[in-house]
């Protein structure tokens, strides 16, 4: 079982997923979001909770959203498979530090919702990435310790607005963060080994054909690296987000360009956690 957010007719749940359905549990808890329940400690409870019963909503009625629909912070980490760094052309070895830029959660969709192409550029662009959910906060986390500090795993794609990323000299905010560009989920795969982050393979297919392709055992920054380094500066809170970087592959690495667009369908794969797939369509 797998943590799940979702609406019904609009009104927001959370629970577990079973089997195509989801059973809802937020009315059994105190916790308003799964963000309380990550703080809380409480995913083992919830579990338990879920054994043995039937899903509340079966396929059709419930849409997902992104597992953590509140985060306090999603920070995004750039250029960190070794064939991406290549890409930039510009003869830098591997840098000694990691590229991180802030994302917001409107930015998202969640699994089974449209990308929505914005009619300000035709650049809509999918990065296939894992993304890490903090449980136990801290400051300074040891390198050697962080693992234990996620409570979670999940699928984004954290889908890019390319001529906007190169709209100013030192940041790519503007490009990253435009509404319901990207997607989140399906759902919240609880960590409990370490076997889950280090080696997976995580692959792209944009209409059934393969764009991106690699495993994270290859990333520059590995995930513990990631969350001990970011700590530093900043205090993770308990379901915060850690988007880990995606392979080479992206559309805007193709001669001509291949940008996204509506009818097109984008699956995001990892090993263990599942699939997150997600249509285009124009704003």
């Amino acid at each position: 079982m797998n943590l799940v957010s979702f609406t019904v007719d609009g009104r927001p749940f959370w629970g577990v997923s079973v089997g195509d359905g989801v059973l809802a549990l937020s009315a059994e808890f105190p916790h308003a979001t799964l963000r309380d329940v990550i703080a809380a400690g409480a995913i083992p409870e919830v579990l338990a909770a879920a054994q043995g019963r039937d899903a509340s909503h079966g396929p059709g009625e419930f849409t997902y959203t992104i597992p953590v629909p509140d985060p306090e912070k999603i920070i995004c980490v750039g250029v960190n498979f070794p064939d991406r760094n290549a890409e930039y052309r510009d003869g830098q070895e591997a840098p000694p530090h990691m590229s991180l830029f802030p994302r917001f959660a409107r930015g998202f969709v969640g699994h089974g919702q449209p990308l929505i192409r914005p009619p300000e550029s035709e650049q809509l662009d999918y990065e296939g990435e894992i993304a890490v959910f903090i449980g136990k906060g801290g400051r300074r986390i040891p390198e050697a310790e962080a693992l234990s500090h996620i409570a979670g795993l999940t699928l984004c794609n954290e889908g890019t607005i390319r001529d906007w990323v190169r709209h100013a000299k030192f940041n790519v905010t503007q490009g990253k963060n435009w509404d319901r560009s990207g997607a989140m989920g399906p759902w919240l795969v609880p960590f409990t080994d370490p076997a889950q982050i280090l080696d997976v393979a995580l692959e792209t297919r944009v209409n059934g054909a393969l764009r991106q392709s690699d495993r994270t055992g290859r990333m520059l920054f590995p995930v513990a690296r990631q969350i001990a380094y970011i700590s530093t500066f900043t205090t993770l809170a308990p379901g915060d987000i850690i988007v880990t970087g995606t392979p080479t592959g992206a559309g805007a690495r193709f001669d001509p360009p291949i940008w996204l667009k509506p009818g097109d369908v984008v699956e995001i794969t990892a090993e263990g956690i599942g699939t997150l797939r997600n249509g285009v369509a124009d704003e």
